[in-house]
């Protein structure tokens, strides 16, 4: 199956679709371009009232796909490996950005961007058995896409350093105790509670909109702004990135 990501409309609900099952739907960069896209829809259409972000298959995202990065490989540093986290870092900012109530749809396991992107949402439903994994540092680099500054939003510092400085992971029932997502479900009971929810709210897309305008002015705590947090965090991933690839070069020779 080709990697895409799929948007569907019905009764004023955009389903966001990340579809990558061959490697638990990580994002490659024309996925990461397609949702850009697709947000820019939803905003532009006044008849939608909410968005269910989910994962095919099953799951909700393992990653980004690294492997459709023409620069990460080459050159961490190169001109072009800043564009493509650009790319892959602005889709889940842009849903972050969405003008009508979000809720993510976590099933399966939501690892390193797949979980910012779980994060980027008003309100998260996973299953009790999810898996929520910030994984940077299990994978030799640093934490991106601002990761302290949306965890620590959504879930406060102590959260952020267990899953961002010691590579805990949390389960969908924990999470739940740590603020992380409001509800834990039955795995295949996730996405119907999300688009009940979503259903409460999308019947008035025009109240929809100003509300979740103002929930977001007024519930962010953050002192450091997301799109700053992105660019604090991206010099040092970059870096860790340089690092991996010379020790994956060393150990080749």
């Amino acid at each position: 199956m080709t990697p895409e990501t799929r948007l569907d409309v019905e009764n004023g609900i955009a389903v966001l679709t990340i579809s990558n099952p061959s490697i638990r739907n990580a994002l490659t960069l024309t996925m990461s371009h397609q949702l850009t896209e697709f947000c820019d829809r939803i905003d532009a259409d006044p008849t939608i009232g909410a968005v269910v972000v989910r994962g095919d298959g099953g799951t909700f995202c393992s990653g980004a796909d690294t492997r459709s990065w023409s620069g990460t490989y080459a050159d961490p540093m190169s001109d072009s490996a800043y564009a493509e986290t650009d790319d892959v870092y602005g889709a889940f900012y842009r849903v972050g950005q969405i003008r009508v109530p979000t809720i993510s749809a976590v099933r399966g396991a939501a690892v390193g961007a797949g979980l910012n992107l779980a994060l980027a949402t008003d309100l998260r439903i996973v299953a009790e058995d999810a898996r929520l994994i910030a994984g940077f540092l299990k994978a030799g680099i640093h934490p991106g896409g601002g990761f302290f500054t949306i965890s620590s939003r959504v879930a406060g510092r102590e959260a952020a350093a267990a899953m961002g400085l010691f590579s805990e992971e949390v389960s969908g029932t924990r999470a739940v105790h740590l603020g992380l997502a409001w509800e834990a479900v039955a795995d295949d009971r996730v996405e119907a509670r999300a688009l009940e929810l979503a259903g409460r709210v999308a019947g008035d897309p025009v109240l929809a909109r100003r509300v979740a305008k103002s929930f977001r002015a007024e519930a962010d705590p953050s002192p450091l702004p997301w799109s700053t947090a992105i660019e604090v965090e991206r010099g040092v991933q970059i870096w860790t990135q340089a690092r991996r690839l010379r020790g994956d070069v060393e150990e080749g020779r």
